[in-house]
């Protein structure tokens, strides 16, 4: 690949230099030399700034270093047109075209596996995203986590790492009984009677629909009337009602999950208690008022913790530490979570207690979705799941596609607030990113089409030459940067670079389209313009693939 080829030759570089007495800094990997694309035009094809980080070492100027550096480069007649040393202490490439082409036979020869690599050297991965707590329907919030979550998982699945995504299922506690109370009123109102409906409990219209639907008439049924038993089955039947809902919604948005992993399992046998006197044989817990404290501070976090009340019963905090420690226990050394930014000061106790149980506390990574804002006309939608007045993911998505939807949520940074526009996200225009990604791609699909109508098909072609235009050696550029592309975004964990990447050259594409003619023109040069349409196409699709969006070919 260029970038490897060129670290090599100022890895080269600077060995003859320091082996002739120039220089003193000795050899450098070319792995530790980074390769970039100039931010500005007219600075050369790519950029290396290893003279200014030598200049400290060297105690010389990064100019004086480059030119240095520039002399003892080795003879690249077949890939370099120009080397220039630019201030402060640059060094831009100017590549062959004939040399550029030629590497996108690397996209050509094959296809599905082109930006795939084997950074993660099958290690195993256990993500863990959504975990949406079963006491109502997901909302839009929910929907960006699981978008960013199956993303990543596919882009890690691409890099090399064996992944197991897990949903946590928070089915234990006082949450489970305040919904098991709600929809138990809300059944006892509908038979007539008068029952105070408490402010605490779920107020929204789905609760009435749960009370209302025949697989709780059925469990009702089973009580026969006996208040306990009734209330019993109120939480079983309406936990389980929500997650077919939960699972309708994901399976619906394209979100799979490996396990569903059950909370109330941990205490069967009991996990948290093997964890609680884990972390007591540490020294690490101590009893205060009655309470188990976990001593968290000396760890970091910014105050002990409770993890089992006065009462004995395990607090949130106890069944989290025994999760995570059984997530480690099972045989994952990297464990990701994607949490809502509402639960930042959560990871500081968790990692402590990891460290206490003997963990790496890194090997715990977090990344905290911010809030999404949801607006339908300029007016805002409010979100409450407890009020009942929130957005469900199911509803956006029936209004705006599955594409529309993963693909906005997409779009920004984890840790930035994303604002949806709905409108936006209908339109079939240039305005729509998901739109005009996906016209890009069914452009290429149309463009290969009509030549092999014509005869001029490209089936089995795995050599470009001749692509002698500024936006084609852009363009060429672009697709071989894709390979860079997935890896940063495993590395840093980061989904939306796909989607930046897809946008930036959905719009080289179509400039390039609307300008040149790439049919009907001399053989040679129609056929490496179609060279150039198929790799472009290869890489949209593999893009778009990683986002789980579609990738049409007409439109």
């Amino acid at each position: 690949m260029i970038k490897e080829t060129l670290a090599k030759l100022m890895s080269d570089a600077l060995a003859s230099a320091t082996a002739s007495g120039a220089l003193t800094s000795g050899e450098v990997s070319p792995d530790e030399i980074e390769i970039e694309i100039p931010q500005k035009e007219g600075f050369g094809d790519y950029s290396c700034n290893l003279a200014m980080l030598l200049a400290k070492a060297e105690r010389k100027a990064p100019f004086v270093i480059a030119e240095c550096l520039k002399e003892h480069l080795p003879a690249a007649e077949e890939v370099l047109e120009e080397v220039r040393v630019e201030k402060p202490g640059f060094f831009n490439f100017y590549l062959k075209v004939d040399f550029l082409a030629a590497q996108l036979g690397s996209v050509l020869t094959d296809p599905d596996a082109y930006g795939n690599s084997d950074l993660g050297g099958g290690k195993k991965v256990m993500l863990e995203f959504v975990s949406a707590n079963p006491t109502g329907p997901l909302h839009v919030g929910h929907g960006r986590g699981a978008a960013v979550g199956d993303a990543l998982g596919n882009i890690l699945e691409a890099s090399g790492f064996e992944v197991h995504r897990e949903y946590y299922v928070n089915d234990f506690g006082n949450q489970m009984e305040m919904l098991g109370k709600s929809t138990h009123i809300r059944y006892r109102q509908a038979k007539g009677e008068e029952v105070e409906f408490p402010e605490n409990a779920y107020q929204g219209a789905y609760i009435t629909d749960i009370a209302g639907s025949g697989a709780y008439l059925d469990a009702m049924a089973l009580a026969k009337g006996d208040p306990e038993a009734e209330l019993r089955e109120s939480i079983r039947s309406s936990v389980r009602i929500i997650l077919d809902d939960i699972r309708g919604s994901l399976e619906a948005f394209r979100v799979g999950f490996d396990e569903w992993f059950s909370e109330s399992s941990l205490f069967e046998p009991n996990k948290v208690e093997d964890a609680i006197q884990a972390l007591e044989k540490t020294s690490n817990i101590y009893e205060k008022d009655g309470a188990k404290w976990l001593k968290s501070m000396d760890y970091g976090d910014e105050k002990n913790r409770v993890v089992v009340r006065e009462d004995g019963r395990p607090t949130y905090l106890a069944s989290d530490i025994a999760y995570h420690h059984l997530k480690f226990e099972r045989g994952f050394g990297r464990c990701i979570n994607i949490w809502g930014a509402d639960h930042h000061g959560y990871l500081p106790r968790v990692r402590a207690s990891l460290e206490m149980l003997g963990h790496d506390p890194s090997a715990l990574e977090v990344i905290f979705i911010q809030f999404v804002s949801l607006s339908r006309g300029g007016v805002p939608v409010q979100m409450s799941t407890r009020s009942g007045q929130f957005e469900e993911l199911s509803t956006v998505v029936e209004e705006v596609g599955v594409d529309a939807a993963r693909f906005f949520f997409l779009m920004r940074s984890p840790d930035s607030a994303l604002e949806f526009d709905l409108d936006l996200a209908k339109e079939q225009s240039a305005e729509n990113p998901v739109y005009y990604v996906q016209y890009a791609h069914a452009r290429t699909c149309s463009l290969l089409r009509q030549a092999a109508g014509q005869g001029a098909g490209i089936e089995g072609m795995t050599e470009i030459s001749g692509l002698p235009l500024p936006e084609e050696h852009a363009l060429a550029k672009a697709v071989l940067e894709w390979p860079y592309i997935v890896r940063l975004a495993a590395e840093r964990r980061e989904p939306h670079r796909v989607t930046f990447y897809l946008i930036a050259l959905a719009k080289q594409f179509h400039a390039y389209y609307n300008r040149h003619r790439i049919l009907d023109q001399e053989p040679d040069v129609t056929r490496a313009r179609l060279g150039l349409a198929r790799c472009i196409q290869i890489v949209l699709r593999s893009g778009l693939g990683l986002l789980g969006v579609s990738a049409p070919e007409k439109m």
